[in-house]
């Protein structure tokens, strides 16, 4: 039992090392530019945007509050009129989606209208099922620009 002892003892010794290296404290002289990016992640995107024509900020909600584009045929038809339908969060309000829209399109809205959508009650043979409640937005651009939704569906 004695070896075990000493075994865990120097694993706990070396546990404690590693730690005590981890929390050092942080002098007041170190930048962020010495540190780097605070996540992997936000330096990989970072190095992603740099070629892209629509990059969105490094902390936007817009992929939070734009769920997806609906494509329906009266939506198809509004199109014309310059008015782009989309499904957004249930806890978004129009500032939010206009924001969205400007940071993912690079298009400031003129106006933005949103209305909740009732789930259908629908049919499994003979049980009763239902669709879920969304959130759609119906946003109305400045004449002369459009936005492409339709690639990729």
């Amino acid at each position: 039992m004695g070896l075990f002892n000493n075994w865990m003892n120097k694993k706990k010794k070396e546990q404690l090392e590693k730690t005590s290296a981890k929390a050092r404290p942080v002098s007041v002289k170190e930048t962020k530019e010495e540190k780097g990016p605070v996540h992997e992640h936000e330096h990989e995107e970072a190095e992603k945007s740099k070629g892209k024509k629509h990059s969105l900020p490094l902390h936007s909600e817009a992929h939070r509050i734009l769920l997806r584009p609906l494509v329906t045929e009266k939506s198809a038809i509004a199109e014309s009129e310059n008015k782009y339908s989309f499904v957004v969060a249930r806890w978004a309000n129009k500032k939010q989606v206009m924001q969205a829209v400007k940071d993912v399109y690079k298009i400031e809205p003129e106006n933005v209208n949103i209305m909740n959508v009732d789930g259908r009650q629908i049919r499994f043979g003979r049980n009763m099922g239902r669709r879920s409640d969304y959130k759609k937005a119906i946003v109305t651009l400045p004449k002369g620009k459009t936005i492409d939704i339709h690639t990729g569906v």
